[in-house]
């Protein structure tokens, strides 16, 4: 009979879980009723029936709460990278297959809480400062795709295409696929489709 070795979560760290769980989905229900820039923490704090400090001890404004899992799509990406083949990735074409899969695994890792992606999608649309972080987190990811081609081989000038082609068919998910994060999935998929000549004409 197998023994399930994971973790058993504290109780302790099962109301941090909870409680940080309860900030994100109430301050999210409040962006959406009256718009990010008008809600306050103190108002998110009191319908989450939480101190403004305990508020503090999660997140260090309300737009940490709208990135709340900036952190998951990091882990997402770089578990990732590390299940990928150790093989050399020496052109183009084998760059931009190992890509698609990384790509293809963080549209996975969004499709995983749909509800909490369609809200996110919707604020980051509707406001500047939200999409300007937004745009800047992509970016990062892309960084670490280059980074990641080159340690396998990935002559610097192809490492730095591959990046941007992928960063490209994820910009392109994200406009086609809006709110429905199964949606952006199969866009991401498609438009490696049309960068790779795969689609029939």
């Amino acid at each position: 009979m197998s023994v399930d070795k994971s973790p058993v979560e504290s109780l302790r760290d099962r109301k941090r879980r909870q409680t940080r769980e309860r900030i994100i989905e109430t301050a999210f229900a409040l962006f959406m009723e009256r718009g990010f820039d008008v809600v306050t923490v103190d108002e998110i704090a009191q319908r989450a029936e939480i101190g403004r400090t305990t508020f503090f001890r999660y997140f260090g404004d309300k737009q940490e709460v709208v990135f709340s899992t900036e952190d998951d799509f990091l882990r997402a990406l770089i578990a990732a990278m590390r299940e990928a083949p150790a093989e050399p990735l020496p052109d183009l074409g084998r760059a931009l297959a190992t890509s698609r899969r990384l790509l293809l695994a963080l549209c996975t890792e969004a499709a995983r809480t749909p509800d909490h992606y369609a809200v996110y999608h919707r604020l980051v649309t509707r406001h500047p400062e939200l999409e300007d972080r937004h745009t800047r987190k992509t970016r990062h990811y892309a960084d670490l795709l280059e980074k990641h081609l080159i340690d396998h081989g990935t002559p610097p000038a192809t490492a730095v295409l591959a990046a941007q082609l992928t960063l490209g068919c994820y910009q392109t998910a994200w406009r086609l696929g809006g709110t429905d994060a199964t949606a952006v999935l199969r866009e991401a998929d498609g438009a490696f489709d049309l960068l790779l000549g795969t689609t029939a004409v």
